[in-house]
């Protein structure tokens, strides 16, 4: 099945507090905020959501079209994309803007205060589904995540018409969205991917329940950070939990849900179950948690094997094995 990925492509400068971001906010002084925090290193690297799953799904050998739009300085990370199994025909260059800039601090918790400039990506509007080198028809999922709000809907609409299957991930954006904005991106999704505090912004902004989401969608996916993954869908009652990987070193967080989504949905593409699909995007979640930047981990190391034996058992190892050996 080949997979397309709108969204975001950005360049993220990431840096890392020592302290603890709690304790530096005062209860009585939340109007008033101004603080600045004295961070202890800096890292460029690739970002943006839709190359950080098109990366994990490349690494994976799934062949993934980019769809987005960048600056002229995206050309380096061009080369790293397609160098690791990602098709960028789908990637439209500006002649006017930078690719957007990701700018986040992570705490000594794990917790982070991020700004996002969008820069060239508020062109990706102008993406046209039925103008790709992949034709419409070709297509076997689309996954919609965080990019222009324009962009997002018009892809939506755009998949609907063309009857091709989506996976609704609006993440980041969820905040800049109205209720009728919301209800309009995930009417129909075969996938909805959201994390806990997103899960809940969601029902928030479109004014319905759980049950009324899983009734519009094919099957929710909620990540809950260090205690795993929900996957409720109402078509058969499913309502189960995937723990994640214990006892993983936590790096940098960045980007561990873009890789979380790369494995389920390279497990799915597969024509694997949701229980095993979601095993194997924690352990890929896992392998990106232990590194630095969000396309610095190697999805077809041996390591992530090794990485679903020892959280998951043998057996679930021994299933996904076929499609992990000799990838590359």
């Amino acid at each position: 099945m080949r997979i397309a990925v709108t969204g975001s492509i950005a360049t993220d400068h990431l840096t890392f507090f020592p302290g603890r971001f709690t304790e530096q906010l005062l209860p009585d002084q939340l109007a008033h905020v101004s603080l600045s925090f004295l961070v202890d290193r800096l890292e460029v690297r690739r970002g943006g959501v839709a190359a950080n799953i098109a990366f994990g799904l490349g690494g994976l050998g799934l062949d993934p079209l980019l769809i987005g739009a960048v600056g002229a300085d995206f050309a380096d990370h061009e080369v790293w994309l397609k160098e690791h199994g990602v098709d960028t025909g789908g990637v439209v260059v500006s002649a006017e803007r930078h690719t957007a800039r990701f700018m986040c601090t992570t705490d000594a918790d794990a917790n982070q205060i991020a700004a996002f400039y969008a820069g060239a990506m508020t062109e990706a509007r102008t993406i046209d589904l039925t103008r790709l080198p992949v034709g419409p028809e070709r297509l076997g999922l689309v996954v919609v995540a965080a990019n222009d709000p324009v962009a997002m809907v018009r892809h939506t609409h755009q998949c609907r018409r063309l009857g091709i299957p989506f996976a609704a991930d609006p993440s980041q954006q969820l905040a800049t969205l109205d209720g009728a904005e919301a209800r309009d991106l995930i009417e129909g999704a075969r996938w909805l991917f959201t994390n806990e505090y997103e899960a809940a912004l969601l029902r928030e902004h479109t004014g319905w329940r759980t049950r009324d989401v899983l009734e519009r969608v094919g099957t929710w996916i909620t990540t809950l950070g260090e205690r795993g993954v929900r996957i409720r869908r109402a078509a058969d009652g499913l309502d189960l939990t995937v723990p994640a990987v214990a006892d993983v070193p936590v790096v940098d967080p960045t980007g561990v849900g873009d890789a979380f989504r790369a494995g389920f949905l390279a497990a799915t593409g597969w024509g694997l179950p949701v229980d095993c699909a979601a095993r194997l995007g924690c352990a890929l979640a896992a392998q990106s948690l232990s590194a630095v930047g969000s396309q610095t981990y190697d999805p077809a190391s041996p390591a992530l094997l090794a990485t679903v034996a020892r959280g998951y058992g043998s057996a679930m190892a021994d299933q996904l094995a076929p499609h992990l050996e000799g990838i590359r």
